[in-house]
């Protein structure tokens, strides 16, 4: 009978701190997960009895959480497609975007390859296949290995509208589900190419990125994404499906303090100004 009241007394206090309302899901953008697993760390470590659940798997499966009722924010690298807010809109959702930290999108080479830079017309000739072998600018004779992400991501997206003015990736690109794995694949591959967040690059080289031939290539760094002279940056966003309040908005407001922001930059993401990050804040 004890053991009973014991399993009963326990089931309480379980099911009572499942609703209690504490519980946070953040689902979305591959290129975000590391800063939100790392946000969340701090937050719970600050913030006893808060539970943060952190889940990838791109930018529109967090897009498609979010409207489906299935996660309370939704880390993506870009912003919602029209029909997403049309769908949106059709739920009686008014999604509520934050930008919460900045990302130059680095084009990965492997550390061997003699390339130290490239304009976006070729970028964009070697991923729609016009160019097709290193020695076309200016590297060695030998093809060029695509390595890429798959259409569900946001940088999938955001590099296809930016660097490909919105063409078709050439069909012999491989598409890799996360930025690690791209990396991964560049860094075993002499001749591959690849492209991701800043944040994720471990075991390969940037290539410099300039606008004409005749221009000066940029570095992707966190000084080049802050003041727009890196030619591929973007905001990342957290989106929710209302603007928030409570729980989230505290966490929102923490992600953007000083403290939030410094935990991005150590993890090699490039923090927003504190303006801009003053100006996030929901007052």
């Amino acid at each position: 009978m004890k053991k009973v009241i014991l399993l009963l007394a326990v089931f309480v206090m379980m099911t009572g701190y499942i609703f209690s309302g504490q519980t946070i899901t953040i689902k979305g953008s591959d290129t975000l997960v590391r800063l939100g697993q790392r946000w969340a760390e701090e937050y719970m470590k600050q913030n006893q009895g808060t539970v943060i659940q952190v889940s990838g798997g791109g930018s529109g499966t967090g897009i498609a959480a979010l409207l489906n009722g299935t996660t309370d924010i939704c880390e993506a690298s870009r912003d919602m497609k029209e029909k997403e807010y049309k769908l949106a809109e059709s739920k009686g959702i008014k999604p509520y975007r934050v930008s919460v930290a900045l990302d130059g999108i680095a084009v990965f080479l492997h550390e061997n390859n003699p390339i130290q830079e490239l304009s976006l017309s070729q970028l964009k000739g070697i991923y729609t296949g016009a160019i097709v072998n290193w020695k076309e600018v200016g590297g060695p004779d030998h093809i060029i290995i695509l390595y890429g992400r798959e259409n569900n991501s946001g940088t999938y997206a955001f590099f296809k509208k930016r660097v490909l003015n919105k063409e078709d990736y050439a069909d012999r690109t491989q598409t890799l589900p996360g930025t690690a794995a791209v990396v991964n694949a560049v860094a075993n591959d002499q001749y591959g190419i690849g492209y991701g967040g800043l944040a994720w690059a471990k075991g390969v080289k940037f290539a410099g990125v300039k606008e004409s031939d005749n221009d000066k290539a940029v570095m992707p760094t966190v000084e080049t994404v802050s003041d727009g002279t890196y030619l591929i940056s973007r905001d990342l966003y957290w989106f929710f499906n209302c603007k928030p309040t409570g729980k989230l908005k505290k966490m929102l407001n923490w992600c953007l303090s000083d403290e939030g922001q410094k935990i991005s930059e150590s993890i090699g993401y490039v923090p927003l100004s504190k303006e801009q990050a003053s100006a996030n804040l929901i007052k």
